[in-house]
């Protein structure tokens, strides 16, 4: 792992980015911190530049509660190298939406399985890194981002021990076999109106969870209105089980 650039905010969090071979990301910390810091990876939709105020706030929230951070950009997202297949399913995903068409299950298998077969390596290979540190320990959660992404990790990833799943996006039908397998505490956000989520696939995701501590928390509105107390109550769930 290479830190290319560090900078203290305002806050009392160091923010440095840093590179892993070819995958760019994130890593915050708080400089107030006596002992390793617990650590929860946020994931995101892709683009990391587009996306960094947000993910910027969340990670601070993390560092106020005594937690480290850290993100990392997709395969084929930002300024990684774009996958021909990734970018014609995309295409046809857009179009289905648009005209008002049923997503069909070979759409979502092409968009999201690769997706989830490249990044959750990815994601190992950085949690080794950042665990080698020595402002970082454990327990490490994971918080939002593709969920078939978190999906599988909570499935392989054993230093994971929570997380915080957006039901905001598509998830393959093989993904339901392995989400029986997760057995970690998990936090689910499901936004009531999400425009371009199936409902129902979401509230069957849950149901084959197969954790003994699994909580929905179902909100009105559309895929960017998740109301701001649901950030405390994340926090809350993080602090439980990482602390």
């Amino acid at each position: 792992m290479q830190f290319t650039s560090e900078q203290r905010l305002d806050d009392g969090v160091l923010e440095r980015e840093f590179t892993l071979g070819e995958i760019p990301g994130i890593l915050w910390t708080p400089t107030s911190a006596s002992a390793p810091a617990p650590l929860i990876l946020i994931g995101h939709p892709g683009g990391l530049h587009r996306m960094y105020p947000r993910l910027a706030a969340r990670a601070r929230h993390c560092a106020a509660d005594g937690f480290a951070a850290a993100t990392i950009e997709l395969p084929g997202s930002g300024d990684r190298p774009r996958s021909a297949a990734a970018e014609q399913a995309r295409a046809d995903l857009r179009r289905a939406l648009e005209a008002g068409e049923p997503v069909s299950d070979e759409i979502v298998d092409r968009l999201i399985l690769p997706l989830v077969e490249k990044a959750v390596p990815e994601w190992q290979a950085v949690l080794d890194a950042l665990l080698s540190l020595p402002e970082i320990g454990g327990p490490v959660g994971y918080s939002g981002g593709v969920i078939a992404i978190g999906v599988r990790l909570a499935v392989v990833e054993p230093r994971i021990s929570a997380a915080v799943l957006f039901a905001g996006s598509f998830v393959p039908h093989t993904m339901f076999e392995e989400a029986r397998q997760v057995t970690i505490p998990l936090h689910v956000l499901l936004q009531w109106d999400d425009e371009g989520n199936d409902r129902q696939a979401a509230l069957d995701l849950f149901d084959a969870f197969g954790s003994k501590e699994k909580t929905l928390h179902a909100n009105m509105g559309g895929h960017t209105g998740v109301p701001q107390f649901e950030g405390v109550a994340a926090a809350r769930f993080f602090t439980r089980h990482l602390s």
